[in-house]
């Protein structure tokens, strides 16, 4: 019974892992950093209101317009749905051999949460880790629902946020006026002597950044938790189980519906978002607005600009003149968790005052950039990697944790891995 349960535990092999999830992780880890790096480099408060530095003019504007467009909860979106996906392929493989699920995924949340503590804490605040464990235990028991009500249980779940946003701003009207002079000091508009103080914690060396690192950490898992990504995360996860059961994020569909599908999310979401940003612009980014009611253009413009993505990389991942290139991005999609902590740790070096101590000092066009930059040291490090070794390092360290067991690592020689490539 022993050795039954080790096979019933194991995890995917390379023969199982399907290409256009891996390319889909690949991507997404690469473009979730162009929003991530505006949180490394710049107070918190600027990235939700874009004039909380100043007003947003000449390149800092069109930057920020695009990344807001093509990018701004597009990314977090499909990681979403991407670890939706992953719960019904991990624990039906499980199923499969003859075990049962949840106590191994229990563990792995578990130790994603250990994990995700860690990185909130000690090193960067943006962390999703923990509210990915979280909202994955939480709609686990979701997962045998039919695609059809898996999506419309996600999307009710999604509009939960979205109402709970609406609801909160009507009711700011009758909030004690410390409250809201709190949250406009605390991550709307702060004042110019707590931008300075934030500022110099963070160029600063660990401990004088920990302050604020657990405060904004602390924050988004408490109230940012309970009010927005429980459920848009949540909801999304839902969403994912169910593109995941009809095809839809596995390259099995017909290019034409791929096509028309992201032609259709284009034309959800482009004018959505656009209105979104001419009435928040209108209204000076003001926080009772711009916070609760302006945000929804993009809350829910951001999914058809996700589907678009979703559709583009499935179009290119079933085009035979580019599949060789598409593949590269599998090996980052791979080791999605490696990289996700490998660009917090170049870029929290690149901005703290452990490292260079460049916080506060590039607008958004540099900004951008560096994560060019990134993006390269993040390719060329999983292509060397992924020759050497099976898993990524945390995907190995995950993985044998949640089994309980060492799972294979390195390669044969690298010699003969490129021969038979």
């Amino acid at each position: 019974m022993a050795d039954r349960g080790k096979i019933a535990a194991g995890p995917a092999t390379e023969a199982e892992r399907i290409l256009a999830l891996d390319v889909l992780r690949g991507v997404a880890v690469l473009g979730i950093l162009t929003m991530n790096i505006q949180d490394f480099s710049q107070i918190s408060a600027a990235y939700m209101n874009p004039t909380a530095t100043g007003p947003l003019t000449g390149s800092n504007y069109w930057v920020w317009l695009a990344t807001h467009v093509f990018a701004d909860e597009k990314f977090m979106s499909i990681f979403s749905m991407l670890y939706g996906a992953g719960m019904i392929l991990f624990t039906s493989r499980i199923e499969a051999r003859g075990a049962k699920p949840f106590p191994v995924f229990l563990r792995r949340s578990l130790w994603l949460l250990v994990f995700g503590l860690m990185h909130a804490y000690l090193i960067w605040s943006g962390d999703i880790l923990v509210s990915y464990a979280i909202c994955g235990l939480v709609v686990y028991r979701l997962r045998k629902l039919d695609p059809q009500r898996l999506i419309i249980a996600g999307l009710i779940v999604v509009g939960i946020g979205s109402a709970l946003s609406l609801a909160n701003g009507w009711s700011m009207q009758y909030w004690p006026a410390e409250t809201v002079n709190g949250l406009r000091e605390g991550i709307w508009q702060p004042s110019a002597a707590r931008a300075a103080a934030e500022i110099a914690g963070y160029r600063g060396g660990w401990l004088a950044q920990m302050p604020w690192r657990a405060a904004d950490s602390f924050i988004s898992e408490a109230q940012g938790l309970l009010f927005l990504t429980l459920w848009r995360a949540g909801g999304l996860m839902l969403v994912g189980m169910g593109l995941y059961k009809c095809g839809m994020i596995t390259g099995s569909l017909p290019l034409r519906t791929y096509r028309n599908l992201g032609l259709g999310g284009l034309l959800f979401g482009l004018p959505l978002i656009a209105l979104g940003v001419h009435y928040n612009f209108e209204a000076q980014w003001d926080l009772h607005y711009s916070f609760f009611t302006g945000s929804q253009f993009n809350y829910w413009g951001s999914l058809g600009i996700a589907l678009a993505w979703i559709c583009l990389v499935m179009i290119a991942c079933q085009i035979q003149n580019i599949r060789r290139a598409v593949k590269t991005f599998a090996n980052m999609g791979r080791m999605a968790f490696s990289n996700y902590i490998l660009e917090t740790l170049i870029c929290t070096t690149i901005f703290y005052g452990h490292g260079f101590g460049m916080f506060a000092k590039v607008d958004r066009l540099r900004g951008q950039a560096i994560v060019v930059a990134v993006w390269a040291a993040v390719f060329l490090f999983s292509q060397w990697w992924m020759r050497r070794f099976y898993f990524g390092p945390l995907e190995w360290l995950w993985r044998s944790l949640t089994y309980e067991e060492r799972e294979p690592f390195r390669r044969g020689p690298v010699r003969k891995v490129l021969a038979a490539a």
